[in-house]
């Protein structure tokens, strides 16, 4: 986890598009607690600027010629001390979207995002939280189907067993898109109890982060 007071946040920029490489990079230039310390034009080379410069986030486009960012991600993620990695897409609906949040991304950006949008994903993701943004993540979860739904189901609703009933609540919220601040307001809960709930909640399941927590709700399809 980055600590933001002690250096820039090392990001890697993955994507075959060489004009999307620089503006992000130009972007990223203008944040004084950002530093671009490596680009990469597909999934592959991603992989191997990760294990030689050691980035905090990787953005990973998902469609790259060799080796495609989904493919990437899950190697990346698989690894002890894996970066974070924020999923740039085009389609906010995307099969390989969802599978990119279940091998371990932190989330996911649309390639229309304005400048301060992505600062402060990569900011949010770097010190160590999700990147869970509530309108999107109800499209995504509700559109895109999954091929092993029955299977996961069963997984996901013994895992949400396991869990108190106030848990199961502020799961559920999660699993809505709602920050801690808003699950504080609907459950009537004090801020520091719905993050020790949370806390609680990412032990029980053994996930690492509030997007695989929306999705295991979204695999138990319980309301």
């Amino acid at each position: 986890m980055t600590d933001p007071g002690s250096r820039p946040i090392r990001v890697l920029v993955a994507d075959d598009d060489t004009l999307v490489r620089a503006a992000l990079t130009g972007i990223l230039a203008g944040h004084d607690r950002v530093t671009v310390v490596a680009t990469a034009a597909d999934g592959s080379q991603a992989v191997e600027a990760v294990h030689r410069h050691r980035p905090d986030v990787v953005l990973m486009d998902i469609r790259m010629p060799t080796m495609d960012g989904l493919a990437a991600t899950e190697l990346l993620c698989a690894r002890p001390s894996a970066p974070k990695i924020i999923i740039l897409t085009t389609y906010d609906a995307d099969e390989d979207v969802m599978r990119a949040l279940r091998a371990g991304a932190s989330g996911f950006l649309l390639k229309d995002f304005a400048p301060e949008d992505l600062f402060r994903a990569i900011e949010t993701v770097a010190a160590g939280n999700a990147m869970l943004s509530p309108a999107i993540t109800r499209q995504l979860l509700a559109h895109v189907s999954d091929p092993a739904g029955s299977q996961r189901r069963a997984r996901a609703r013994e895992g949400l067993a396991k869990l108190s009933d106030r848990e199961r609540e502020v799961a559920l919220a999660v699993g809505q898109g709602m920050s801690n601040a808003q699950i504080s307001a609907a459950l009537f809960l004090s801020l520091a109890t719905v993050k020790t709930h949370v806390s609680s909640l990412l032990s029980k399941l053994d996930v690492q982060n509030r997007v695989e927590v929306a999705l295991i709700v979204h695999d138990a399809d319980v309301t």
